[in-house]
């Protein structure tokens, strides 16, 4: 057996038991996902629109969702549709705190929508940029520089994240006016982008990857090549060997982002990321079949996560709490795990062994 074998094995050996977690979040009144077990059990919480996001593309990775039975479907989409605000195409959930927060709002824009669309549905009303009620800084290119260039990047996750989360509106435009707003974000990023490192902002070396994760997405939505790509390589490497990974997050960004830069990785050091990686990945995962965030810990609220205790970003939003921050599991962990295994076996040029059939887990349901 070789070392892709043995890593294989180790690696499928952690998702026992997540699939009866995924089923038993689904709340079949109102046809969303809660955030974590303690979540479902406190009356306090209630379904939310990452976590219904996040459990759908569970669904979709190991090809579950096309066996979704039609009355569960039918309730997933009233669930998503019901979020959307009739007046300004917004998706919010019901904790009042959430609108406040910029990048919550906007997570919940993108994964609404995609959520719909992969259902075979549409939102009820028009989004944001069409009914007028999307920010003034998109309303104009020197506004939305000026908004780019407001963005504090001393903790570049939080920072990156604004950066790239504002670039949502850019995707509603037409297409022969956004053009130069992509080109616009696009030099504005080649200018500030560490020539060294090839990251962005600052922070430890798994905040400033995780900032450019955040802005990786731009590049990949746009197929935009990110520059200075080997010392981005050169600086997971340093990461993934000195620094700890306390956060299911810092094990998710660099594996994408070696996904997304396509390199040709010598064997020895693929071997050391696998091992790292799905070491990491042990300690993360909790006796109800999922994973956590957090070593200690599920965060009870995972939108002010990003800022550790030890560091400081100005004007964060307040917590939206949404579950007890047990140690347990937690969809924004879960669904991290599962694109992890996908990308890794990516990595290694094999195709993953099938968990769950689509009627088993059904028949589950």
């Amino acid at each position: 057996m070789n070392w892709r074998e043995q890593q294989q094995l180790q690696l499928d050996g952690m998702f026992h038991g997540l699939f009866y977690w995924l089923q038993k979040q689904f709340d079949p009144v109102t046809g969303g996902f809660y955030y974590a077990r303690s979540s479902v059990s406190d009356d306090r919480f209630t379904p939310d629109i990452e976590s219904t996001a996040q459990a759908l593309n569970i669904l979709l990775r190991y090809n579950l969702l096309e066996g979704m039975p039609f009355a569960t479907k039918s309730k997933v989409i009233q669930f998503f549709q019901s979020k959307q605000g009739e007046h300004t195409g917004y998706f919010y959930d019901n904790n009042p705190q959430m609108a406040k927060d910029e990048v919550m709002v906007h997570r919940a824009l993108n994964y609404a929508y995609h959520s719909l669309k992969r259902l075979g549905a549409e939102p009820l009303y028009k989004m944001p940029v069409e009914v007028k009620q999307a920010p003034a800084y998109t309303k104009s290119l020197e506004a939305y520089q000026e908004k780019w260039g407001s963005i504090d990047l001393r903790n570049s996750w939080r920072g990156c994240d604004l950066l790239a989360s504002s670039t949502v509106y850019i995707a509603q435009m037409e297409e022969n006016k956004r053009d130069k707003f992509v080109q616009a974000m696009t030099r504005l990023l080649a200018e500030i982008q560490d020539p060294k490192t090839g990251l962005w902002g600052k922070g430890s070396l798994y905040v400033r990857l995780s900032g450019t994760f955040k802005l990786h997405t731009f590049y990949r939505k746009y197929q935009i090549p990110m520059p200075n790509q080997e010392k981005i390589y050169q600086s997971i490497l340093a990461c993934l060997r000195t620094e700890d990974a306390v956060d299911m997050c810092y094990i998710r960004n660099p594996i994408d982002l070696l996904s997304y830069l396509q390199k040709e990785i010598p064997e020895q050091e693929l071997e050391e990321i696998t091992r790292i990686t799905i070491t990491n990945m042990e300690r993360l995962k909790r006796k109800d079949g999922a994973f956590s965030r957090e070593l200690k810990h599920s965060p009870k609220a995972p939108n002010v996560a990003q800022v550790k205790a030890d560091d400081y970003y100005p004007n964060m939003p307040e917590p939206v709490e949404i579950g007890l921050g047990l140690c347990e599991g937690d969809m924004n962990a879960t669904t991290q795990a599962t694109l992890i295994r996908q990308q890794i076996h990516q990595l290694w040029g094999i195709t993953p062994n099938r968990l769950i059939s689509s009627d088993q887990f059904w028949q589950l349901w």
